[in-house]
């Protein structure tokens, strides 16, 4: 089990946890939620991502990272104009935010 803030992932169940409310993630939005929250505070790079989820070494100018953070975050409730839990870092990557109110850059 991992558990970073208010954020439970199982992944033998395959389940997540915002607070006491269950998650419904398709299985590429938990993979990207589990790549990020098993590192959290670290910069994770978008060809890590690209590796770790999509099981590829090369990106173009998808948004495929992009469109899946997006619901990733609607669903997890995290503004994406000020978000908490998953903080985009320009030209280096994402980082899940190991405590509420930690962004640095």
């Amino acid at each position: 089990m991992l558990a970073v803030q208010d954020v439970r992932l199982d992944p033998t169940s395959r389940q997540v946890w915002r607070g006491d409310r269950e998650i419904r993630l398709s299985r590429k939005e938990f993979q990207l939620l589990h790549a990020l929250m098993a590192r959290p505070g670290d910069i994770v790079t978008r060809g890590e991502l690209m590796a770790d989820v999509w099981q590829t070494s090369f990106y173009t100018n998808s948004k495929t990272i992009d469109v899946h953070l997006g619901w990733l975050r609607r669903k997890l409730g995290d503004d994406p104009r000020n978000p908490t839990l998953i903080t985009t870092h320009r030209g280096r990557g994402l980082r899940f935010e190991p405590v509420a109110g930690s962004v640095v850059s």
